[in-house]
């Protein structure tokens, strides 16, 4: 809605978050959950998750809390990054796993956190209005949860990075047609050539500047709205 995420402002948020994300207990592969639809948050919750040397579980925002409960039990995850409006599902799910397998933090995002101030938006750049009233809904948080403006704000910073070429970083759920959705084991070795490749093959330069359609959570919006664009200075 016409504020601008700068390289410099999504490397010094991505390191404050991966400094928060260690200060939780996150340590190197652990997994986060990102249950987020598109916005600029879900770019620097990856990149935090991946400074801290953890492993990203990126879900698919239509998923509800009777499908939820199984992408933290599967991959063992501790922490979860949602939005606002999303938030509630997570609750639910959590609290009807046992307890040795529930998630300890919650972080939660408001999509106001990344748009300029209400009062400073032109009214060309605004949606419909049932859209521009839903991002700007305050939603209660669930209790404990934590806002993501004050995980920022702790001012943090991550350790030194330790994550090797074959460690895994991303596990990315299969649909689950043919019974429960099955995490796909991705390391950064095997993302990086998907990226290289995506940005020749598209002729991307520093020039570039994409539409980014695809969701974030699937490998494809991930690659080519996520990776790709920073990669490539675009």
């Amino acid at each position: 809605l016409g504020r601008p995420l700068s390289f410099g402002e999504l490397h010094d948020q991505s390191l404050a978050l991966a400094g928060w994300l260690q200060a939780q207990g996150v340590k190197k592969g652990d997994r986060v959950i990102v249950y987020l639809q598109n916005c600029p948050q879900w770019a620097v919750a990856f990149y935090a998750v991946q400074r801290a040397d953890a492993v990203v579980v990126p879900v698919n925002p239509m998923n509800r809390a009777d499908e939820f409960g199984h992408y933290i039990t599967d991959p063992e995850a501790r922490v979860a990054i949602t939005s606002a409006d999303l938030a509630g599902i997570v609750q639910q799910a959590n609290e009807q796993l046992p307890a040795a397998q529930r998630l300890r933090t919650l972080l939660v995002t408001r999509y106001t956190d990344a748009m300029p101030p209400l009062d400073a938006i032109d009214d060309a750049e605004k949606p419909a209005a049932p859209i521009f009233d839903w991002l700007c809904a305050e939603a209660p948080l669930p209790a404990g949860a934590v806002r993501w403006a004050d995980a920022l704000g702790a001012g943090l910073q991550p350790g030194p990075a330790s994550a090797e070429p074959d460690d895994l970083c991303v596990l990315p759920y299969t649909s689950g047609t043919t019974g429960l959705p099955k995490g796909c084991m991705h390391t950064h070795r095997t993302l990086m050539p998907n990226v290289i490749g995506g940005g020749l093959w598209g002729q991307s330069t520093t020039e570039a500047v994409s539409l980014g359609v695809v969701p974030m959570f699937h490998i494809t919006g991930l690659l080519f709205n996520v990776l790709a664009p920073v990669y490539g200075g675009s």
